[in-house]
C-alpha cells in the first residue's frame, strides 16, 4: 500500500505560482508513473498532468499546458507541481496519483493510489 499525501495548496492571486508537493510513503515510488488531477466544485475528477518513472516523459492536459509543470525528485520520493499563471478557473482540490505502469496509463486515469487531496483557490 503506497500512501500519498499532499502540500502545497492555498490561495493564489489569479497570474502569481504555487508548488504543490506529493510525497509518497514507499521509498520505492520511483517504481510508480505519478499524475495530478483535480475536482472543482460540481465537476468531475479530471487529469492534470503525468510523468514517467524517470521523469523523461510527461503529460498535460491543454488547459494547463504552457503554465504548469510536472516534475519529480526520486531521491526524494517527491512529485511536483509548479503552476504558473493559474487562473481563477484552476480553483480545485488538486489529488495526486500513482499507477505502477506507464504515464500514458496515469493519463488514461487508471490509478492505483490516490492521495487525500489539497485545495487551491485562485482569486481574480
Amino acid at each position: 500500500q503506497v500512501q500519498l499525501v499532499e502540500s502545497g495548496g492555498g490561495l493564489v492571486q489569479a497570474g502569481g505560482s504555487l508548488r504543490l508537493s506529493c510525497a509518497g510513503s514507499e521509498r520505492t515510488l520511483s517504481t510508480y508513473a505519478m499524475g495530478w488531477f483535480r475536482q472543482a466544485p460540481g465537476k468531475e475528477r479530471e487529469f492534470v498532468a503525468a510523468i514517467n518513472r524517470s521523469g523523461t516523459n510527461t503529460y498535460y492536459a491543454d488547459s494547463v499546458k504552457g503554465r504548469f509543470t510536472i516534475s519529480r525528485d526520486n531521491a526524494k520520493n517527491t512529485v511536483y507541481l509548479q503552476m504558473n499563471r493559474p487562473k481563477p478557473e484552476d480553483t480545485a482540490v488538486y489529488y495526486c496519483a500513482a499507477n505502477g505502469g506507464l504515464a500514458a496509463t496515469v493519463r488514461a486515469g487508471r490509478v492505483d493510489y490516490w492521495g487525500q487531496g489539497t485545495l487551491v483557490t485562485v482569486s481574480s
